[in-house]
């Protein structure tokens, strides 16, 4: 006779509709009524779209290389990062421009890391984060040993990090929640669900109801939240965090969003998604959203609107304009790129050095 040894649920909470109306019904928090931070996080919102459509235009006028565009993602990246505190530790994938640059990473930095400049990975105002991963989940494992430092050291501090719905079916991403089941860890996983694995469909990746139940199968708490909702997000990761920070181990948090922008700057997502899956994604998205929000609540109107984009256009220029000038009057040697990665390099970059350095010597001459 069978019987039922364990049952599970994933709950979904969403507080604000695509309309930037509250969902009655529902117990609020108290970030829904606090304009003040919310405003601060808005601002974040916007300053980093404006700073992503520049980067897209440098890359298309081939004065920055290929790009990772955070079009859409605004929401889930700014409540990770406005959850976290400056001791903890992000371990980010690449596009989550957002979280960093409430962690204090400038925008000079992002300029400079796509650009093939090693010091933009050289954050000089977020210590304890790690650099930009470009290979599939490996971040997560890199912030589950940060974790576990943490716990060893019996110190207060979380390691977070993000990874996207392709990334999470490889064995980096689950082998991370097993580490932070079994050694406990103060560990938060966040789950960006964009719906596309550059031109794989989610629909193709996983037929599981969630991604979020991927951290239940390896005994950890985890919840799905609307990932276009700011107030959603930041009230998923505070609770996550929180836990994490008090020793309750760790946490699996699935944000659903989309990924309105092509993979990168390489991509053309055209040839493979409908564009009215593209326009139903426009009518959901965060900055628009949570605009509504505030205007209609009376925190934010027209004129502070124009003052911000006019704020965010010049800062972001004086970004664009000390990148350029540092690669061209300041370059670096093209050898950097070997010297940051190993303390002795293996033999056959070694090699790889010394002839990139003959070939930069010469002029490309043998």
């Amino acid at each position: 006779m069978a019987r039922t040894v364990a049952a599970f649920k994933v709950d979904y909470f969403q507080f604000l509709n695509p309309d930037g109306q509250l969902i009655e019904g529902q117990q609020l928090p108290a970030l829904a009524r606090d304009f003040e931070r919310l405003v601060t996080m808005y601002r974040q919102m916007v300053r980093t779209r404006v700073f992503d459509k520049k980067a897209i235009a440098l890359q298309r006028t081939g004065k920055l290389g290929t790009y990772a565009s955070c079009l859409g993602h605004e929401a889930s990246h700014v409540a990770i990062g406005s959850a976290m505190r400056p001791e903890d530790c992000f371990a980010p994938m690449y596009r989550e421009y957002g979280v960093q640059f409430c962690r204090g990473v400038t925008l000079t930095d992002v300029l400079l890391y796509w650009g093939g400049d090693e010091r933009g990975s050289d954050y000089a105002h977020a210590p304890h984060d790690f650099a930009w991963s470009v290979p599939i989940a490996t971040q997560c494992l890199h912030a589950a040993g940060a974790a576990l430092a943490y716990k060893l050291r019996n110190e207060p501090r979380v390691a977070v990090s993000v990874v996207g719905d392709g990334g999470s079916s490889k064995g980096d991403f689950l082998e991370a929640i097993n580490a932070g089941s079994a050694w406990k860890l103060p560990l938060v996983l966040v789950i960006v669900n964009n719906q596309w694995a550059i031109s794989v469909p989610r629909s193709r990746q996983n037929t599981a109801a969630t991604l979020a139940q991927k951290g239940i199968a390896g005994g950890l708490p985890s919840i799905q939240v609307d990932g276009n909702d700011l107030i959603a997000c930041l009230w998923a990761m505070e609770k996550a965090i929180e836990a994490a920070r008090k020793g309750h181990g760790s946490f699996v948090v699935e944000m659903l969003t989309y990924r309105i922008s092509d993979h990168t700057t390489a991509d053309d997502a055209r040839r493979y998604r409908p564009n009215e899956e593209v326009e139903e994604a426009w009518a959901k998205e965060p900055v628009a959203r949570l605009r509504s929000y505030l205007m209609d609540q009376g925190a934010w109107d027209e004129g502070q609107e124009q003052a911000l984009l006019a704020e965010c256009t010049a800062e972001v220029q004086q970004a664009a304009d000390e990148y350029l000038d540092i690669v061209t009057n300041d370059p670096q040697p093209v050898t950097t790129m070997f010297d940051f990665m190993f303390a002795e390099l293996p033999h056959d970059l070694a090699e790889q050095r010394a002839q990139a350095e003959h070939y930069q010597d010469t002029g490309g001459q043998h």
